[in-house]
């Protein structure tokens, strides 16, 4: 057996991890348990329903080696309640995020500067009131954090909000739906069970 492990899988990667699971409470300690017992850290995580009625959308993303991702997601397999998980490159998914950002009202009345740059970044301004004005963000991370940026330098970021990824593969279909599906002919050509 070959335990040497080649430079590519070796190499510290950022992964997103896609994970299916049944809509079943406890799922997601299971699933963080998973990256625990790994010593890996969780950089975002979003959870939500999926396009399949009564399956849930785990989407997580950290950085590990390949060797790792593939250990992750061989383990969150095993779980009982979960159907299917995936790990993919950023090249592989459309990724977005949203983002808020809580600024003093006045020192945006009073610097121009910083409409300027929320227009140059193209984000939005949601809310106006005396005290403070929410401006929103949604795009990729790094335009996210270029925009913080910008106008943290400036000094009127109070409070700064994101979302963590959310992201659908580049094929045409739901990978999940094929394994579904794929189960289902499988079930149908069991014998019935014997009483």
């Amino acid at each position: 057996m070959n335990t040497q492990i080649s430079s590519e899988e070796s190499k510290v990667s950022f992964y997103t991890i896609l994970v299916f699971s049944e809509n079943i409470a406890g799922v997601l300690n299971q699933i963080t348990a998973v990256f625990t017992r790994r010593q890996v850290n969780i950089e975002s995580l979003n959870v939500s329903a999926s396009s399949t009625p009564g399956v849930h959308k785990y989407t997580i993303t950290c950085y590990c080696t390949l060797e790792m991702v593939k250990m992750l997601k061989a383990q969150i397999e095993k779980r009982i309640d979960v159907l299917q998980a995936r790990y993919f490159t950023d090249d592989d998914i459309f990724i977005l995020e949203s983002s808020l950002l809580k600024i003093t009202t006045s020192a945006m009345l009073e610097n121009p500067e910083v409409c300027q740059i929320v227009r140059q970044h193209g984000a939005r301004i949601v809310e106006v009131n005396p005290t403070y004005s929410a401006v929103e963000k949604t795009g990729a991370t790094e335009d996210i954090l270029s925009l913080f940026d910008a106008l943290n330098k400036l000094g009127v970021v109070r409070q700064f909000a994101r979302s963590g990824r959310i992201c659908v593969t580049k094929g045409t279909r739901e990978q999940l739906d094929d394994y579904l599906a794929e189960r289902e002919k499988e079930r149908q050509t069991l014998p019935p069970p014997s009483l």
